[in-house]
């Protein structure tokens, strides 16, 4: 590995100066952790990267039918290499069951970044969530998964439907002893290497729509003892290999409820926040892999007598990297903090809640757009072997182009933010939270940025019909995530220091100003060079 990557063999804790301004700023408590994230990041820079490489491109899961005495088993062979960094890599669902929190989760999943194996940690881990908030009858189940002994999975996902939920056709039926489910999964991560999976399907006689669906606990053995469903296949991926993807069948397959039928609909969605903020950690993680790469490539690189780092054209790309690096992390991070303030709640929710799930949107999105145009950046920047597969740097465009996809793509975003602003005014505490952050700026980007927000959610309060708001709903999912990093960037200063103020200036030009940056910038070696002793 060390000839295919710059980041290989470093410490991703110690080299993160954006992700320590983040954490002063949210979780002042963290240094009391500092030897974790020491440790974890030299094993992210290190272990990890070496299995994900080798998976990836030597020994991706493979999946079992039969096992050697014929018996169907639907079980995927793991490499080695896997094998050894899941059972670590799982123990990062512990902090918010066990006495602390949100943040730290995350903080721990962005260092990890690969996509594929964070895939495997967030949809076992979404698993947790669901049983110790609202399934505690089956917590027997947890002590496994923080082991790595066990896995857990999220399948909602029908051919037809998408990310169309109330298009789910599995039907759940009582038969006097247990629920059983009819019906398949098109997309299924972590096929052939679930024990219990979190399923939707829609009880017999309950309405149509998303609001008729409840939610399931599925394990892979029945009470007998034999195959609870069957895996179909494995889905051909040109990207995240390392989670293994099918389709499932289910027959007369046995489930456990989780909570009360009537809102399953709503524990569903807390699922899927928790996975959109996953969704926009990883991708500013997987961006964060990319940087390091550029930034060793520019440092050893030589092109017509100098250096890449020596040339203009090259300072402005680690710019505009650095940019989008602070502002996306910090958005992402400033919704995990309000999530982590309210997730405790239960339907119905309270603004706090809706408010969380309204900046999930935001940062889902944006992080994603951000992780795509960075990593094909950092190809770029590598010229020709940039798109090379034997090196590092073309795996992690490949990996960020997922992120858009996952867990909703930017349309979807765009309807559901249109929603908790028209059903919740969950735009109410977002401009309550964010005007004054912007005001004790006091800048004229500052500035900018509250009267684009302002004008923004009047825009689309004041559109004639729900089609027309539908237009704009993209574009606002857009201005108001850049809109907010401004903000944010201008939020760290006040502990992070001078940087990120000239950060946010940097955002306010390029993104909501749609101006070149400026040449000033030139000379602003700290803004990319940051490293943990700026």
């Amino acid at each position: 590995m060390k000839f295919q990557s710059y980041a290989f063999g470093q410490n991703h804790f110690r080299l993160d100066v954006d992700l320590h301004a983040i954490l002063d700023a949210y979780w002042p408590e963290w240094k009391r952790y500092q030897a974790e994230f020491d440790s974890f990041g030299e094993f992210v820079g290190s272990e990890v990267m070496e299995a994900a490489y080798h998976i990836d491109h030597d020994a991706p899961p493979t999946l079992v039918m039969h096992d050697i005495d014929g018996t169907r088993v639907d079980r995927v062979r793991l490499s080695p290499a896997q094998q050894a960094v899941l059972p670590r890599l799982l123990g990062i669902n512990r902090p918010p069951h066990e006495g602390g929190n949100w943040r730290q989760h995350f903080a721990l999943g962005y260092l990890v970044a690969d996509p594929g194996l964070y895939c495997i940690v967030t949809i076992t881990g979404q698993t947790i969530y669901a049983i110790e908030k609202y399934a505690p009858e089956h917590r027997e189940w947890v002590a496994k998964m923080f082991a790595g002994e066990a896995f857990g999975a999220t399948w909602m996902t029908e051919v037809q439907g998408g990310s169309d939920l109330g298009a789910n056709t599995t039907t759940a039926h009582f038969d006097g002893a247990s629920w059983r489910l009819n019906g398949e999964k098109y997309f299924t991560s972590g096929a052939g290497l679930t024990d219990l999976a979190l399923v939707s399907a829609r009880p017999a006689g309950a309405a149509g729509g998303p609001k008729g669906l409840a939610l399931f606990l599925v394990p892979r053995l029945n009470r007998e003892g034999s195959l609870n469903f069957h895996v179909r296949r494995l889905k051909d991926k040109s990207a995240t290999r390392a989670v293994p993807s099918g389709e499932v069948e289910f027959a007369d397959t046995q489930a456990f409820l989780v909570g009360s039928a009537k809102d399953g609909i709503y524990y569903t969605l807390e699922n899927l926040t928790v996975s959109r903020l996953a969704n926009a950690v990883a991708a500013m993680g997987v961006a964060k892999k990319a940087q390091l790469e550029v930034l060793g490539r520019v440092q050893r690189r030589e092109t017509f007598g100098k250096r890449l780092v020596e040339h203009p054209l090259i300072r402005r790309d680690l710019v505009d990297l650095a940019v989008r690096m602070a502002g996306g992390a910090a958005l992402a991070f400033h919704a995990v903090d309000a999530f982590d303030r309210a997730w405790h709640e239960r339907p119905p929710y309270s603004p706090a809640y809706h408010y969380a799930r309204f900046l999930s949107h935001l940062a889902k999105n944006r992080t994603a757009e951000h992780a795509a145009f960075m990593t094909a950046t950092a190809m770029e920047l590598f010229g020709g072997l940039g798109f090379l597969e034997e090196y590092a740097v073309a795996r992690w465009h490949r990996e960020a182009l997922i992120t858009p996809i996952w867990e909703g793509p930017s349309n979807i975003q765009a309807l559901d933010l249109l929603e908790a602003m028209q059903k919740k005014q969950a735009h109410e505490p977002f401009l309550a939270d964010f005007l004054p952050m912007l005001k004790r700026a006091d800048t004229d980007a500052a500035r900018l940025a509250a009267v684009t927000m302002e004008r923004t959610v009047a825009h689309i309060a004041s559109r004639n019909s729900p089609e027309e708001a539908q237009w704009y709903a993209k574009h606002a999912l857009t201005t108001l995530a850049d809109a907010a990093q401004v903000g944010l960037l201008y939020r760290l200063a006040e502990t992070g220091g001078p940087r990120y103020a000239q950060l946010a200036e940097l955002y306010a030009a390029h993104f909501l100003r749609h101006e070149e940056y400026p040449v000033s910038a030139l000379d602003l070696t700290l803004i990319w060079e940051a490293g943990p002793d700026a």
